[in-house]
């Protein structure tokens, strides 16, 4: 693992964080997950301008995004990856007028080729004072997430307060059905994922259909029983096909396969798109 802070790499052992600061008190703080391909962060601008949305939602004070931007780079370049994920984190500090922590860390990453998903009891609030910023404060989705890893699975899926699908633990969710892959719309409470925004826009372009869609929970009947496709989309994963809901092998979702060859081939030309 490569970490900085302060301006500076430090060994990844340093301690980083006060013991009073909030973010460690009360997970107040905002992070980014970023891509890293051949030392160069992918999307980085898109990534930044989250960030401060996530800074401002919650009521983190954040560097100029040129810190931000040199330290993601310094530390892509320091990890020498072929691929890799890198991880913002801004916590709040110890009190509204000291500024808190910036850690940047990197370490490899694989790339994922199919994900298994299960449904889970837990709902995505839509009202939530945090709705759409990544928080720190995610104990919700790692619960959700060890439920699923219990299950034999990867990912879990969960609906909203209105019964409608809405994301994955960490990744956005998409339902190949009639020709096109359909994603919840904002309004469901979910995460504008970066990837899920390119390949809303990229896919003008392609011959797969990408849009929004407010879809009923029960939508995964239809994947569960063979009737359509399902795929997930994240910074690191890209898009990946799901190869089993519940347990129960789905059908080959044939459109996502083909837009994530897309959506390779695109990134490599436009790195921060």
């Amino acid at each position: 693992m490569v970490v900085w802070c302060d301006g500076r790499l430090v060994p990844p052992g340093t301690p980083v964080v006060q013991p009073g600061d909030r973010g460690l008190t009360s997970g107040l703080g905002v992070y980014e997950s970023l891509a890293v391909l051949d030392g160069t962060v992918f999307a980085l601008t898109r990534h930044v301008q989250r960030l401060v949305h996530s800074a401002q939602v919650v009521g983190v004070r954040l560097p100029a995004e040129q810190v931000l931007r040199e330290a993601a780079r310094e530390v892509a370049q320091a990890g020498r990856w072929s691929y890799g994920r890198l991880r913002i984190t801004v916590t709040a500090g110890p009190d509204e007028s000291t500024p808190g922590v910036v850690v940047v860390t990197g370490s490899p990453a694989r790339a994922t080729e199919q994900v298994r998903v299960v449904r889970v009891p837990w709902v995505r609030n839509e009202r939530s004072a945090v709705a759409g910023a990544k928080a720190t404060s995610t104990a919700g989705n790692q619960v959700a997430a060890r439920a699923a890893h219990q299950a034999g699975a990867d990912e879990a899926v969960m609906a909203n307060t209105r019964g409608e699908l809405c994301e994955c633990t960490t990744s956005n969710v998409l339902v190949e059905t009639d020709g096109a892959m359909l994603t919840p719309p904002l309004a469901s409470g979910c995460l504008g994922g970066v990837t899920r925004a390119l390949l809303l826009e990229w896919s003008d372009g392609w011959d797969v259909p990408v849009r929004e869609q407010t879809m009923a929970y029960e939508v995964l009947d239809d994947v569960a029983a063979g009737r359509a496709g399902m795929a997930v989309s994240s910074t690191v994963r890209t898009l990946v096909p799901v190869v089993a809901l519940d347990g129960q092998a789905t059908c080959e979702a044939v459109l996502a396969r083909r837009a994530r060859t897309l959506f390779d081939a695109r990134r490599r030309d436009e790195m921060d798109p």
